[in-house]
Parts: structure tokens; C-alpha cells; sequence
């Protein structure tokens, strides 16, 4: 099976900055692709960005210049860098995971638990 372990929400003034992590763990043959999704109060979850294990990178529109997605391939972890925060951010914000395993060897996506981000003054 295969675990991710998110961190780094809170609270943050409009304007300020946070960083996110999810680390994925368990019996991975092959991290496919990491990525972030949100969820705000009473709207559907929505893609925020992506990265493949080659570096190739895909960001919403609403947040291009703002947010900057990495990965650690060696860690099987990735990150968010949310600069220029606003209240239309607030969210809870989940990782997801493309990965194929050893015990099934097809891909499949797994999701984290999600951690709550609030852009608030």
C-alpha cells in the first residue's frame, strides 16, 4: 500500500506565504506523477498543479506566477511554494499520487488526507 503524508497548512494573511509538503511512502515500483488539488467550502475539487517524475509541470490558471511546484524524486516528496496569497485560496488542499506499486503493477492515484489552508487578515 501506499501512504502520503501532507504538511505545512495554516493561517496566513493575504499577501504571505506557505509551503506544503506530502511526502509518499509504502511499495512503490515508480512515482508516475505528484500533484496538488484543492477544495473550497461548497465547490468541486479542483486541480492546482502537477509534476511528472521528468519535471514537466502543469499549473491552473489561477495560480500560475504565484505557486511553484517541486519534487524529490529520492524522497518520493513533493512540495508547493504558495506566494501572493488571497482569500479565494483559502481551501483544503489534498496531494495526490500516480504510482505504480509492487504488488499490483499498475498505476493507480492515491490521495492524501488534505491540509487546510486559510488566507485571512
Amino acid at each position: 500500500q501506499v501512504q502520503l503524508v501532507e504538511s505545512g497548512g495554516g493561517l496566513v494573511q493575504p499577501g504571505g506565504s506557505l509551503r506544503l509538503s506530502c511526502a509518499a511512502s509504502g511499495s512503490i515500483a515508480s512515482n508516475i506523477a505528484m500533484g496538488w488539488y484543492r477544495q473550497a467550502p461548497g465547490k468541486e475539487r479542483e486541480l492546482v498543479a502537477t509534476i511528472t517524475g521528468e519535471g514537466n509541470i502543469n499549473y491552473a490558471d489561477s495560480v500560475k506566477g504565484r505557486f511553484t511546484i517541486s519534487r524529490d524524486n529520492a524522497k518520493n516528496t513533493v512540495y508547493l511554494q504558495m506566494n501572493s496569497l488571497k482569500p479565494e485560496d483559502t481551501a483544503v488542499y489534498y496531494c495526490n499520487a500516480q504510482i505504480i506499486t509492487y504488488s499490483s503493477w499498475t498505476m493507480r492515484g492515491y490521495w492524501g488526507q488534505g491540509t487546510q489552508v486559510t488566507v485571512s487578515s
